[in-house]
C-alpha cells in the first residue's frame, strides 16, 4: 500500500512538471505580448504572470531553509556562507539553497525510509528505516561540504609554493604585485589561481590591497594562505622588499608541504594494517592452511 501511494505521488509530481514544461512557452509568449501591449503603463504583475521559479521554487526554498534553521539552532546563514566560501562554492550555491537541500533530502529520506521499511518488514521496520534515512539525508550535504573543504584546503596547500615562486620571480624582474598576480593567472590554473584572480579583480575595481588580501585569507581554507597574506600586509606596512618576503614564504610553505607529505607517509602503514588483516590475511590463511586441513580431515 505504501509503495502504491508513493508511486501515485511520483506520478502526480511528474504530470505537474510535464504540464508546466509543456505550457512554459505559451505562458512566456503571453507574458511577452502583454508586456509589449502595456509598455509604458504602470501595471502590476499578478501572481499568475510570474514564472514557475518565482511562484513556487523560490518560496519553497526559503521555507525549507527556515525549517532547517529551526531543526538545528546552532547553524546560521553566516556559518553556512563561510563554509561555502571555504569550499569554493559560494558563487554557485547560496546558503539558502544549501539549507533547503538539507531539508529536502531529509523529507525525501523520510518517504524513502517509510516505503522501504514498510515493504521489507511492515510497520515495525518503517519507523527505524525512516529515522535512519532522514538522518542520512539531513547530514549528507554537510558531509559533502566538509569533504569539499578538505580537498580545497589540500589543493591550496599543494599549489601555494609554486605560485609564490612565480610571484617572487615576477617581482624581482620588475613587476609590481598586481602585475605579478596577473602573470600568475596567465601561467597557472587551479583553485588557488581562481582566488588570486578574484583578488586581482577586487584590487582593479578600487579596493585596497590590504582588504583584498584579507578577503583572500577569509575565503581560503588553508592556514598557509593566511600566513602569506599577513606577511604581504606586514611587508607593505613596514616597507620590506616583496621579493625577499615571497622567497621566504615560498621556502616555508614548501617545507610545510614536505612535512605534511612525510606525515601522510608515516600514517600509511597504519591505515593499510586494517584492510590487510580483514581482506588479505584470511585469503592467505585459506590458501596456506586449506590443504593441510583437508589432509588432517582425511586422516581422522
Amino acid at each position: 500500500m505504501l509503495v502504491l501511494l508513493f508511486g501515485l505521488l511520483l506520478f502526480a509530481v511528474s504530470i505537474y512538471v510535464f504540464a508546466e514544461s509543456a505550457t512554459a512557452t505559451a505562458r512566456q509568449r503571453s507574458v511577452s505580448i502583454n508586456r509589449a501591449t502595456h509598455y509604458g503603463e504602470s501595471t502590476r504583475v499578478g501572481i499568475q504572470q510570474l514564472r514557475f521559479r518565482n511562484r513556487v521554487l523560490t518560496p519553497a526554498v526559503a521555507r525549507l531553509a527556515r525549517i532547517t534553521l529551526k531543526l538545528n539552532p546552532r547553524m546560521t546563514v553566516e556559518t553556512v556562507e563561510a563554509k561555502l566560501l571555504s569550499a569554493g562554492l559560494a558563487r554557485k550555491v547560496s546558503p539558502t539553497a544549501f539549507l533547503a537541500t538539507k531539508a529536502a533530502l531529509a523529507v525525501g529520506g523520510l518517504f524513502f525510509g517509510v516505503v522501504m521499511g514498510g515493504s521489507l518488514g511492515g510497520p515495525l521496520y518503517a519507523f527505524p528505516f525512516a529515522f535512519l534515512c532522514t538522518f542520512i539525508g539531513f547530514a549528507l550535504p554537510g558531509m559533502v561540504l566538509t569533504m569539499k573543504i578538505r580537498g580545497r584546503r589540500e589543493a591550496l596547500r599543494i599549489q601555494l609554493p609554486d605560485a609564490l615562486d612565480l610571484l617572487a620571480v615576477s617581482v624581482e624582474a620588475g613587476l609590481g604585485f598586481d602585475g605579478a598576480i596577473a602573470k600568475l593567472t596567465e601561467h597557472l590554473d587551479g583553485p588557488l589561481v581562481e582566488e588570486f584572480t578574484l583578488t586581482l579583480n577586487e584590487m582593479r575595481i578600487g579596493e585596497s590591497r590590504h582588504d583584498a588580501l584579507k578577503k583572500l585569507s577569509a575565503r581560503s581554507a588553508a592556514p598557509e594562505v593566511g600566513h602569506f597574506t599577513r606577511a604581504i600586509i606586514q611587508a607593505d606596512v613596514l616597507g620590506i622588499s616583496l621579493g625577499r618576503i615571497l622567497k621566504v614564504q615560498a621556502a616555508d610553505t614548501r617545507e610545510r608541504r614536505q612535512a605534511a607529505a612525510e606525515e601522510k607517509a608515516m600514517k600509511a602503514p597504519i591505515k593499510m594494517l586494517f584492510p590487510t588483516v580483514l581482506f588479505i590475511f584470511p585469503a592467505m590463511f585459506l590458501v596456506i592452511l586449506g590443504p593441510a586441513m583437508l589432509t588432517i580431515n582425511e586422516i581422522f
